[in-house]
């Protein structure tokens, strides 16, 4: 059962992070929660993602998750910006293999928190199964819907290795 008004923002730092970040807006609509997918850079559109995050709250979004490569700062500053929970996603770059990303986003200061998923798709797939449970704690539609995704995880784990 799908959801109309977003709940979750999921932004990433350019549309090249498109490729991770896609699995989690297909975790995210699979859990039938509504989500929006934005571009918004840190660093090459600094307005966009000011605006963005300070009025994330009052459009609704309860949860934003952010992923970034490189530098890798879109996290933190969204973070800095909003009192919402911020999850990060550390893309894979092609340099340092997503580990700069990985240290950019889980290194923030005392008080300004991102809690910090894995390099790429796993990571993108956690944000949004985190995401789900965060929201699932005030939501017990969402929280059945959770539930059964795990059951349906664990179904699908054989028992013989043949």
């Amino acid at each position: 059962m799908a959801e109309s008004a977003p709940r979750v923002g999921v932004i990433m730092g350019s549309r090249s992070d498109w490729e991770t970040m896609r699995h989690a807006d297909e975790t995210l609509t699979a859990l039938g929660i509504a989500h929006e997918c934005r571009v918004v850079s840190a660093h090459r559109t600094p307005g966009r993602l000011f605006d963005y995050a300070s009025t994330a709250r009052g459009r609704g979004i309860q949860v934003i998750i952010a992923g970034a490569g490189g530098a890798a700062h879109l996290p933190g500053m969204a973070a800095s910006m909003t009192p919402l929970p911020v999850l990060g996603v550390p893309v894979e770059s092609h340099a340092l293999k997503g580990m700069d990303s990985l240290l950019s986003i889980v290194q923030m200061p005392g008080g300004v928190p991102v809690g910090t998923l894995a390099i790429g798709k796993a990571g993108a797939i956690n944000a949004a199964l985190l995401a789900a449970s965060i929201l699932a704690l005030a939501d017990p539609a969402l929280a059945e819907r959770l539930d059964a995704w795990r059951a349906r995880q664990t179904e699908g784990v054989p028992h013989d290795p043949a």
